[in-house]
C-alpha cells in the first residue's frame, strides 16, 4: 500500500548527479513511487546504464541527459530536455556535489571558486530554470543536497563548508520568495554516507568501517538509500508544509560529554 502522500504519478523530476551514490538512489525511489526521471552527470556511460536499470526494474521512464551542471548553458539544455522528452518538470533534485579536502593555507583562489561553482551556483543555475516552469504552473518542489559540513563547518574543508552553507541559505531565500507560487524548496544535509566514491576513499585510508563510528550516535556509516528516502519525501505531497528546512540525515548529534553515556 502505498503511503498517504507519497505517490508520484504522473509527475516528473530531474535529479543531478544521477548516476550514482546518492543520486541513482533517489531517481530509483522516485520511480519507484511513479514518477519518470531525468537524471544529469558529467559521465555519460554510467549514466546511461543507471538510466537504464532504473528503466528496467520500475517500468517508468528515466532518461539520461549528460550534463555538467557548472556550465550554465548545459543547465538550461538539460530543463529544456527534461520538458520536451517527458512533457514537463514538477521536481528538481539539485544532488551534483562534491570537494577536494584541503588545509586553508592551501586553497587556491581557483579551488575555492570551483567548489562555489558546483556545490552553489550549479544549483541556482538549475532553480532558476525549473523555476520558470514552476512559477507558471503554480507547483514545484525542490530538494538541495547540502552536508553536514555546511552546518557545522570541517577542518580541511573550509571551501566546502562555506559553499553548502551558502546553499541553505539559498534554500530559504527560495522558499520565502517563492512560497506564493504553490513552490516548496528545502535542503537535505547527509552527514557519513556509503557511497561508492566514500567507501573507495575509507579502503584507501585503510580505514575499517565494519569496526563502527564511534562520532555516530547510531554508530554506522548511513546509505544512499536512507538519504534518498529523505529527499523523497521531502518531495512529495506527505511534506506539503515544510518549506525552508535543511534536514540532517547523519545518524545522530555529535556531542561531548562522558563517553559512556
Amino acid at each position: 500500500m502505498m503511503v498517504p502522500g507519497m505517490d508520484m504519478s504522473g509527475r516528473v523530476a530531474i535529479v543531478t548527479g544521477g548516476g550514482t551514490g546518492i543520486g541513482r538512489a533517489t531517481a530509483l525511489l522516485l520511480t519507484q513511487m511513479g514518477a519518470d526521471v531525468a537524471i544529469a552527470s558529467r559521465s555519460a556511460a554510467p549514466l546511461g546504464e543507471a538510466a537504464k536499470a532504473i528503466a528496467d526494474a520500475t517500468g517508468r521512464r528515466c532518461i539520461a541527459v549528460p550534463t555538467d551542471v557548472r556550465e550554465e548553458e548545459q543547465v538550461v539544455a538539460l530543463v529544456e530536455a527534461c520538458v520536451a522528452r517527458l512533457g514537463r518538470v514538477d521536481i528538481l533534485v539539485n544532488n551534483a556535489g562534491g570537494t577536494r579536502m584541503i588545509p586553508l593555507t592551501e586553497i587556491s583562489t581557483k579551488l575555492w571558486e570551483r567548489s562555489f561553482d558546483l556545490n552553489a551556483t550549479a544549483a541556482y543555475f538549475a532553480t532558476r530554470e525549473v523555476g520558470r516552469h514552476f512559477i507558471t504552473q503554480k507547483s514545484g518542489v525542490i530538494v538541495n543536497i547540502s552536508s553536514m559540513a555546511g552546518v557545522h563547518g570541517v577542518k580541511g574543508g573550509a571551501h566546502y563548508a562555506a559553499s553548502k552553507a551558502a546553499l541553505q541559505m539559498f534554500t530559504r531565500v527560495t522558499a520565502a520568495e517563492w512560497g506564493r507560487y504553490g513552490i516548496r524548496c528545502n535542503c537535505v544535509a547527509p552527514g557519513m554516507i556509503a557511497t561508492e566514491l566514500a567507501r573507495a576513499a575509507w579502503d584507501e585510508a585503510g580505514i575499517d568501517m565494519a569496526a563502527g563510528v564511534p562520532s555516530v550516535p547510531l554508530c554506522r556509516a548511513g546509505t544512499p538509500e536512507e538519504v534518498a528516502a529523505a529527499i523523497v519525501f521531502l518531495a512529495s505531497d506527505a511534506a506539503s508544509y515544510i518549506s525552508g528546512e535543511t534536514l540532517a540525515v547523519a545518524g545522530g548529534p555529535d556531542m561531548g560529554g562522558i563517553a559512556d553515556l
